[in-house]
């Protein structure tokens, strides 16, 4: 198989010539930066595409060679021992809620829910189509039909992030193709996204890069969760002209780490 054959397999060089059916593109969205996104990811795949056609053989799906990207002020690496299971882009919706009748009152942070697309095999491979993909989600509006792929590329469903109450990120990595555990997480460490990260639909900045640990009840090994390289999803300053409760559309890569429990 030809490295470049791969390389369509996964990243979905076949939208260039159909359309993809989910999400619609938003023609809202970052104007004129969304459109530079995706011409940029197509520009960025094309070259990957023709550089493997003088590659003997396909690159490796190898997860040791992955590296996270660090912020300005970085998250605690890793704990010892445990190693990279799998890498997704997120994307979904931050949920907030406000006083409606304090319109100084702070937006208060009840959750997230998102789409996992499984992009491990971009990470270990293609590094800087990793670091786009989080932008070139948000350039694409969330329907009904999220069961198929991410956008115009062919990632797929590998799970469902969401919160089981105010303060627990859940993550849910069971479907019927991958079977890599669930964990409830509590968040022990957070830093500022860079000052470039990409802002979402209407301008949000990006909400902060996380490092979690998985809590009772955790399965496949998993022991800790990172956010990073997020885009969007940050809530206006205060509640002046919100509802009660809202929704700011962000994506993010989430990286998993599995080993022996350490508690």
């Amino acid at each position: 198989m030809y490295a470049s054959t791969l390389l369509v397999s996964f990243l979905g060089a076949s939208a260039v010539v159909a359309a993809p059916t989910w999400p619609s593109f938003n023609w809202d969205a970052a104007k004129p930066d969304g459109l530079n996104t995706v011409s940029e990811y197509f520009n960025m795949l094309a070259s990957k595409v023709e550089l493997g056609k003088s590659m003997a053989s396909a690159p490796v799906c190898d997860l040791s060679k992955a590296q996270m990207a660090a912020a300005p002020t970085p998250l605690p690496p890793p704990s010892a021992g445990l190693t990279l299971k799998h890498v997704a882009i997120g994307r979904g919706t931050q949920n907030y809620t406000c006083d409606t009748t304090n319109a100084t009152a702070v937006p208060t942070a009840v959750g997230a829910v998102a789409t996992l697309f499984n992009a491990s095999c971009v990470a270990s491979t293609y590094p800087d189509l990793l670091s786009i993909l989080p932008k070139l989600a948000l350039q694409f509006n969330l329907t009904t039909q999220e069961n198929t792929r991410m956008g115009p590329t062919n990632l797929i469903i590998s799970g469902h992030h969401f919160f089981t109450d105010v303060t627990t990120p859940f993550f849910n990595l069971d479907t019927t193709k991958y079977n890599l555990g669930e964990a409830p997480c509590t968040k022990t460490n957070q830093t500022n996204a860079p000052d470039d990260a990409p802002r979402g639909q209407l301008g949000e900045k990006a909400v902060a890069w996380l490092k979690l640990k998985t809590e009772s009840g955790s399965t496949g090994n998993l022991q800790e969760v990172y956010r990073i390289n997020t885009a969007g999803g940050s809530p206006p300053a205060t509640c002046q002209g919100q509802p009660a409760a809202f929704e700011v559309q962000y994506s993010a890569q989430y990286w998993f780490w599995e080993g022996e429990s350490q508690s």
